[in-house]
């Protein structure tokens, strides 16, 4: 049996100079920022490695939040209690580097992001992603998120629905 061609593990001394994923935020974001993100505990990075080159091939973000309960649809806030808000795991960030486009490395990278969710010892309601774009949106919705009440670009998933749906669509 080969070798996985990617290992996605925490973000550490990592070389992230070339990484390129076409957005330059984004790109600005993982060669500057996140280190102090990860100091000051506001988001944890996880970081797609290539086995061969030892290069960071995508990497995503995970942080705390709440998601209102006046956000979520209907059907949801009738199964939840009245709380104002209900907890969720945010992917802040995901982005893979454009020489690796195609290989099915974001949702390898979705997925991590949501097993690291269930295994965690912290309870949340659902993940949510705030999609960039209509082809972020469209990507987000293809792994079974669903938008917010009136803001289609923030997307959400709930953790039960999560691992039935990524089961079914692993990477």
């Amino acid at each position: 049996m080969s070798e996985a061609p990617f290992r996605i593990e925490p973000l550490s001394d990592h070389d992230r100079s070339e990484f390129d994923c076409g957005v330059d935020a984004l790109n600005a974001y993982l060669a500057r920022q996140v280190g102090q993100d990860r100091r000051r505990r506001m988001s944890f990075c996880f970081v797609a490695v290539e086995q061969a080159t030892r290069r960071v091939a995508g990497y995503y973000t995970l942080s705390a939040t709440g998601i209102e309960l006046s956000d979520l649809p209907p059907d949801i806030q009738k199964r939840l209690p009245r709380y104002p808000s209900v907890p969720a795991v945010r992917i802040g960030r995901l982005a893979v580097d454009q020489r690796y486009r195609g290989q099915r490395l974001g949702g390898a990278l979705l997925f991590d992001a949501i097993q690291r969710t269930v295994a965690s010892d912290i309870a949340a309601f659902a993940v949510i992603v705030d999609a960039k774009d209509d082809i972020a949106a469209a990507f987000y919705s293809h792994f079974g998120f669903q938008p917010l009440t009136n803001k289609p670009l923030k997307l959400f998933l709930p953790i039960g629905e999560a691992l039935r749906e990524l089961a079914f669509q692993r990477p």
